[in-house]
């Protein structure tokens, strides 16, 4: 591959990807998500031969993931480290591919899952999670340790003060598409937990389940880049 022009190596945040109209797409963090509905393993299979096919042609390599009924497909651009046009021109082709066999889009469920860990000192446990986990440090933030295959949860470290009563030290933070947040707010409320805050919202909303354990759902809105 020759080198890559300037304007393809220009990150794009959410508001950016909004513009491009992806409508088989959501930015999650540092990539674009899609999520096609196939009905089963044969036209997955298709999906997925047509994808090896586009993204040869663009020299641009997608991680997909196959299973009997879809097809769960996400973008970036690794030498920049988040999405750029190259990843948009893809998504566009596979969007196309997806139709031609008749898969259907499932943009609202797609979601990334995080760990969050309470901790008042992350340094003096980061080496045993990345050792235990086969993780990595995060090339985007300090206090994150990543799966190099991007297959497994990010953990990140949330700061607090020291503490010696045993309470909550593990969170589960999910990111969803704007769209369909206060959807799952409403179905968790209605299945017995409570809003904690909603302070920070649309970046992230805290609910708790009937026993005080929380987690947050959030969307790239309010926060900038993914």
């Amino acid at each position: 591959m020759g080198r890559i022009p300037e304007a393809d190596r220009l990150l794009l945040d959410g508001h950016d990807v909004e513009t491009e109209r992806l409508a088989d797409w959501r930015i999650l963090f540092w990539r674009l998500h899609a999520r096609f509905a196939t009905g089963d393993f044969a036209t997955g299979v298709r999906l997925v031969e047509a994808i090896g096919e586009a993204a040869a042609t663009a020299d641009h390599h997608p991680d997909v993931d196959l299973t009997y009924a879809a097809v769960d497909v996400r973008l970036s651009s690794h030498d920049v480290g988040g999405v750029t046009q190259r990843d948009v021109r893809l998504a566009r082709e596979i969007s196309a591919a997806a139709g031609r066999l008749g898969a259907t889009p499932r943009p609202d469920q797609v979601s990334v899952l995080e760990l969050g860990l309470d901790t008042a000192d992350f340094g003096g446990v980061k080496a045993f999670w990345a050792a235990l986990l086969g993780y990595e440090p995060s090339p985007h933030h300090e206090a994150e340790l990543v799966d190099p295959d991007g297959t497994m949860p990010t953990i990140w470290a949330q700061s607090t003060d020291p503490h010696e009563t045993p309470r909550q030290r593990w969170h589960l933070d999910l990111r969803v598409p704007p769209e369909v947040v206060e959807a799952r707010i409403r179905a968790a409320l209605d299945a017995g937990g409570t809003l904690v805050s909603d302070e920070r919202a649309p970046a992230f909303w805290v609910l708790a389940d009937a026993q005080g354990n929380q987690a947050c759902l959030t969307t790239w809105l309010g926060r900038g880049q993914g």
